[in-house]
C-alpha cells in the first residue's frame, strides 16, 4: 500500500448507473400507509420491496383510471353503428 494516494485527477461520479424508466423522487408519504405496505412486504416474506408495491398500486390505479375512457368509447361506436345500421338493414339492402 502506498503512504499516499494521489486523487488530484479524480472525478466524481456515480459509481451504479441508475435503472432506465425510474426517476428518484422524494415523497412524503402518511405514516399508516407505509406501515401498510410494508406489512405487506413482510407477508409476502420480501419477495418485493415497498417501493416495487407502491409503484404497483400507482399502475393499477391508473390502469382504472383509463376504464371509463375506453367504456364510452365502445358505447359512442355501438351508437354510431346502430345509427348507421338502423332497422337491422344491411348497407346493400338498402341500395
Amino acid at each position: 500500500m502506498l503512504e499516499e494516494y494521489d486523487f488530484s485527477k479524480g472525478k466524481r461520479g456515480a459509481i451504479i448507473q441508475p435503472p432506465a424508466g425510474k426517476t428518484r423522487i422524494t415523497i412524503r408519504i402518511d405514516d399508516d400507509i407505509l406501515d401498510w405496505f410494508r406489512e405487506q412486504v413482510d407477508a409476502a416474506e420480501g419477495r418485493k420491496s415497498y417501493q416495487a408495491m407502491m409503484n404497483q398500486a400507482l399502475r393499477e390505479y391508473m390502469q382504472r383510471q383509463r376504464e371509463p375512457l375506453e367504456t364510452i368509447l365502445r358505447r359512442v361506436v355501438r351508437e354510431e353503428l346502430a345509427a348507421y345500421n338502423v332497422g337491422g338493414q344491411s348497407q346493400e339492402d338498402t341500395a
